[in-house]
């Protein structure tokens, strides 16, 4: 695919959270074709900003789009849950806001190639980064039953999960599953009739589980929650874009420890701990799309916005 044209979600919600000086450093942990990027880059002027993606064709994209302000840009193909390895590699100790946007971008969706839709017929991958070695056809063909049962029910929140991967596992031991569209119909056998009449397309949540689970989505971002609030200085922000329950549960849960501080129990005294709040949560409630950017894009209408301050 040449052109790698993303829509961004909540694309004025995040710059006005982001609160950004102009001689600030700034990292959008999830570049994609930086959308986001491009908005954060126009307010710097001695400032800095420094785009993270692992998928080498939106990295390509993005530093085409951010070309106008390359003085300013850092550019870096890794994974965000190795934010903190990226900082130290270009000696930042600390920075004054992170973005990431958690969603799989439109131009990865709508590549037929890349195997992350249930409308296009493609070789089972959905890696976000094409150099690892999991794909989703090791995750069909090789995982468990009780591994895909799990991965089902708890990252697609599939109520059907146990059917599914017994049907899973009853056709790959005829042969291989290699295909998106095979996989469908292997979904969509094992659901009853009255599951398939639903508004949603009947694969949409084992497609989604499956993706997480190839990419180890929510690992990673319990791992960038870990390393990103230390590294901001005070007064620094940390905005987090989710785009279902599982992800939008660790980032609230997250922050609100963060926040507390002390985790003593309640029946103590006094806190032993010496654990103090570290931020303060900016959203009590998630921001979420207006009426006006899901008529323009659809895919924003579970996007939810969280963010917390640095104290």
């Amino acid at each position: 695919m040449n052109e790698f044209h993303h829509v961004s979600v909540l694309l004025e919600e995040c710059i006005e959270a982001l609160n950004i000086r102009p001689e600030g450093i700034y990292v959008d942990g999830t570049l994609g074709g930086g959308g986001h990027s491009s908005r954060i880059a126009e307010k710097l002027t001695t400032g800095r900003l420094i785009g993270i993606d692992r998928d080498t064709t939106a990295l390509a994209a993005a530093g085409a789009r951010l070309a106008p302000w390359k003085d300013r840009v850092t550019l870096v193909h890794s994974d965000f849950c190795q934010l903190s390895e990226v900082l130290d590699e270009l000696g930042i100790e600390q920075v004054d806001g992170i973005l990431l946007d958690l969603g799989v971008s439109s131009p990865q969706l709508d590549d037929g190639s890349r195997g992350f839709s249930y409308m296009a017929d493609a070789p089972l991958d959905m890696r976000m980064d094409r150099g690892s070695r999991v794909t989703a056809h090791t995750v069909v063909n090789t995982w468990s039953y009780e591994e895909l049962k799990k991965i089902l029910y708890e990252y697609g929140e599939e109520r059907y999960a146990p059917q599914i991967a017994s049907a899973i596992c009853r056709r790959r031991e005829e042969k291989p599953i290699e295909t998106t569209l095979e996989l469908v119909d292997i979904i969509r056998s094992a659901m009853p009739a009255a599951a398939l009449r639903e508004k949603q397309h009947p694969a949409k949540r084992s497609f989604q589980a499956i993706r997480i689970a190839v990419n180890d989505e929510l690992n990673d971002l319990r791992k960038v929650l870990d390393a990103a609030i230390p590294r901001l200085a005070p007064g620094g922000r940390l905005a987090i874009i989710t785009f279902h329950s599982l992800e939008d549960r660790i980032v609230k849960t997250a922050m609100a420890s963060a926040a507390k501080g002390c985790t003593c129990p309640p029946s103590f005294p006094v806190c032993v701990c010496g654990k103090k709040p570290q931020v303060t949560v900016i959203t009590r409630k998630p921001i979420t799309s207006g009426g006006e950017e899901l008529e323009r894009n659809p895919r924003a209408r579970s996007a939810k916005l969280r963010v917390c301050e640095k104290l």
